[in-house]
């Protein structure tokens, strides 16, 4: 294994400079800090995410200009002085979560990603869509020697999230979870965690690719919101007892889906929203929801050992990530394609081209 790496004092970048674009353009490489490594991102995964920071729509304040991107897989190729426990030429994977104090309560306890000083790539920090990207040591993810980068990218974020977003609906095994948005690069990841965690499966998505895309997968039934004339109705009748499901987990970019899992998730069940569609809310009557004891969560990204967990689903081979690759250079395309809802699985780039 390598211990040094000749690194260029430039390298190519997309980089968002205005709100609604990005510019393929030449960029710096950064030198790491005491507590930081620098990657050499051979791969990144594009997330929903990423599509929000480039239109900036999000009640966050967004660094400009910016590199977005948030699911790099690569190489280390320096470390900062205070860093001992990863070396020049391990893989490693950067994540939504750049780092974080490590301190305070919330980072104590698992929960770092409520850091009140955390740092996230590819919004507040430069982020994966570069060749080389720097992030804290504490937060890489420890990626095994002899993965597939191109392969795991899209764990790093959308794996992490929905995997940690099916803990927080506490369904059991042998119990139905709705997922919402099942057809997309989340919810395809979704279904196969769930399906591993020994969870039925009842995928909502919209058109017949998705449908077979779901079903290829492990999805036990598909309802297509698209053909469906009362899709309450429907999601209730596809479980054996017609009491709909145990938990949603509701990965849409569009409000109307997180109004209609309040009146399907069965009784004592539990509603777990992770998509973060611009400006919307959740609205649900509260004496149904006392009533029928139903849980309403949100689901942010995972930590550092539901880091772990997740990706040691994917080496062990229970977890494949439906993908298709493109230039970095051709990262517009896949940002218009997926504002017309037309991405099916997951896209990485490849930031050598």
């Amino acid at each position: 294994m390598a211990t040094t790496y000749e690194i260029p004092t430039e390298q190519w970048a997309q980089v968002i400079e205005q709100t609604g674009s990005t510019v393929y353009k030449k960029i710096p490489v950064q030198t790491p800090g005491p507590d930081e490594v620098l990657v050499h991102v051979k791969y990144s995964g594009v997330c929903h995410t990423d599509l929000h920071a480039r239109n900036g729509d999000w009640p966050l304040t967004r660094k400009t200009p910016l590199v977005g991107g948030h699911e790099g897989a690569g190489v280390v190729v320096a470390v900062g002085a205070l860093v001992n426990d990863i070396k020049v030429g391990e893989l490693a994977g950067i994540k939504w979560l750049n780092g974080s104090c490590l301190n305070c309560s919330f980072c104590q306890s698992a929960d770092e990603s409520l850091c009140q000083d955390a740092l996230l790539s590819g919004y507040t920090v430069d982020g994966t869509f570069q060749e080389y990207a720097i992030a804290k040591a504490a937060h890489v993810a420890r990626i095994p020697d002899g993965t597939d980068l191109e392969a795991v990218a899209p764990v790093l974020c959308a794996g992490i999230t929905v995997y940690k977003g099916l803990k927080e609906s506490a369904a059991r095994p042998g119990q139905w979870v709705a997922i919402v948005g099942a057809g997309g690069g989340l919810g395809s990841m979704a279904i196969q965690y769930a399906r591993a965690m020994g969870l039925r499966v009842l995928a909502i998505d919209g058109g017949e690719e998705k449908g077979r895309s779901c079903a290829q997968l492990g999805a036990e039934v598909y309802v297509d919101y698209t053909t469906s004339t009362d899709l309450v109705a429907d999601v209730k009748r596809a479980t054996p007892d017609g009491l709909g499901p145990h938990a949603v987990l509701l990965l849409a970019v569009q409000e109307k889906p997180f109004q209609q899992a309040a009146e399907y998730v069965r009784s004592r069940g539990s509603v777990v929203c992770i998509g973060l569609p611009a400006g919307a809310y959740l609205k649900a009557p509260v004496f149904d929801f006392v009533a029928r004891m139903v849980s309403i969560k949100g689901s942010y990204v995972g930590g550092r050992q539901d880091t772990r967990e997740a990706l040691d689903f994917f080496t062990r081979g229970l977890v494949k990530v439906p993908s298709k690759t493109v230039g970095l250079s051709q990262l517009g395309e896949v940002y218009e394609m997926m504002a017309q809802g037309k991405v099916v699985g997951r896209y990485v780039v490849d930031t050598s081209r």
